[in-house]
């Protein structure tokens, strides 16, 4: 008996050594193709055209052909973290400049460097990319050139988009012929929308639908299509990590009012656990600061918060007390599943790498690094087989199966950019906490 439990245990541990050898080959295959493939995703443009606005430096778009051909907002910071992974902190470092530039003569970075999109921004992530370069190259000329950039943009986030409880929502800029003309597309997107209603609701509602693309989020049932009635989680989140940046920045180019900084992000913080905290259970969502209540859609948002340092230690349990409400079996997904009247591809099943990041990075944060390794295994474990199937990586997958058949508003796009960063850094994760 003794001799057939030896039998057992020894082959148990042959199994596994060659399933994590297969996971290490199909992970080193992946990497690969990322090296081979992001320089491939690098254009460069240095005129302004009708179209586009030139840049001052070569920089990364999220695809290497076909669709989204220009450098995107939010999708950069992730890409970065490949960029950074594979080595080539030069291009990472290209990317940032270039969005300072764009800073510097808009005063705000817009949704993409195509001149159609000028009439929104993107989650703000400027300041941690600047952060992430600083970190590598510890250039403190540099970063003295990027701060007074930084809080440029920070105060268009402050008057543009701010609201009367004193956090920030998000908006455009457009005119009403774009509202109504976006409205239109968004027929083709939500077949239940209905064109034949008046010009004023058609524009109003189109305001809505713009804005919720500026939120990264397009589109979701977090907002129930009235993005700009609500603060959300993830944007005061990223907000509150730039008034924690700039306490920092401000230190280390021995400026003086560091501690301003200090204050306005300890502000902020009071403000979202105040308004945006359930007391039911702890949990944070987004506020509809025009009905006076709390969204009913529970969110990966939320690691964003973490991601932050807002919460505390309490707070962050109960965020890990209900994980199972949005970790599946592959993967992080957007909202927690539940019965919904429309389809949004920022919902359950669908998995995108922004917030799989953002977990792996929260989780880690609060010390849970057992969990944060599982969700990174999970990650890799679902971008590996899709490219063993597909040959290629996509924008998003299912995180129930494992698949990339995902609810898609739009044909889903072969992708470099975020995908490639958030493998890059879910692999890294995984082989530094062996």
């Amino acid at each position: 008996m003794k001799k057939y439990i030896f039998i057992i245990f020894y082959l148990s541990i042959a199994v596994s050594t060659l399933s994590l050898s297969a996971r290490d080959d199909n992970s080193d295959s992946v990497r690969d193709f990322i090296s081979e493939q992001m320089p491939l995703s690098v254009r460069v443009n240095h005129a302004d055209t009708l179209g586009k606005i030139g840049l001052p430096h070569p920089y990364s778009v999220p695809c290497v052909q076909g669709m989204f051909q220009d450098m995107f907002y939010w999708d950069t910071y992730f890409t970065n973290l490949g960029l950074i992974s594979i080595g080539d902190t030069v291009q990472a470092k290209n990317n940032v400049d270039n969005i300072l530039y764009v800073i510097n003569i808009l005063g705000y970075m817009p949704n993409a460097t195509d001149r159609g999109m000028f009439n929104r921004s993107q989650p703000p992530y400027a300041s941690m990319m600047v952060a992430d370069i600083y970190d590598i190259t510890h250039d403190r000329e540099w970063l003295g050139r990027a701060l007074p950039v930084l809080e440029k943009e920070y105060d268009f986030w402050m008057t543009k988009r701010i609201t009367p409880n004193g956090l920030n929502r998000h908006g455009n800029s457009a005119t009403d012929k774009e509202l109504s003309d976006f409205y239109g597309y968004m027929t083709t997107r939500f077949p239940h929308l209905k064109w034949e209603i008046p010009d004023s609701e058609r524009i109003r509602q189109g305001s809505h639908f713009l804005s919720e693309a500026e939120s990264g989020w397009d589109f979701t049932p977090r907002f129930d299509f009235r993005c700009e009635d609500f603060n959300p989680v993830d944007l005061n989140s990223n907000l509150y990590i730039y008034e924690k940046n700039f306490e920092r920045f401000y230190k280390e180019l021995g400026l003086k009012d560091s501690k301003k900084w200090t204050k306005i992000a300890d502000k902020r913080a009071k403000l979202m656990r105040k308004l945006m905290k359930n007391p039911a259970d702890g949990l944070y969502y987004d506020y509809d600061f025009i009905n006076g209540r709390l969204s009913s859609v529970y969110s990966s948002s939320v690691f964003n918060l973490m991601w932050a340092g807002l919460l505390t230690g309490s707070e962050a349990k109960a965020v890990m007390n209900n994980l199972n409400r949005l970790e599946m079996a592959c993967g992080i997904v957007a909202c927690e599943p539940t019965d919904r009247n429309y389809t949004y591809q920022w919902d359950a099943p669908n998995a995108w790498a922004s917030f799989n990041v953002m977990a792996i990075m929260a989780l880690d944060r609060y010390g849970y690094k057992d969990d944060a390794r599982r969700i990174a295994e999970k990650y890799v474990r679902s971008i590996d087989s899709i490219y063993q199937s597909t040959g290629n990586l996509w924008e998003k997958f299912n995180g129930i199966t494992g698949s990339i058949d995902v609810n898609s508003e739009y044909e889903m796009p072969p992708f470099m950019g975020w995908t490639a960063g958030a493998y890059m850094y879910s692999s890294d994760y995984i082989r530094n906490n062996q």
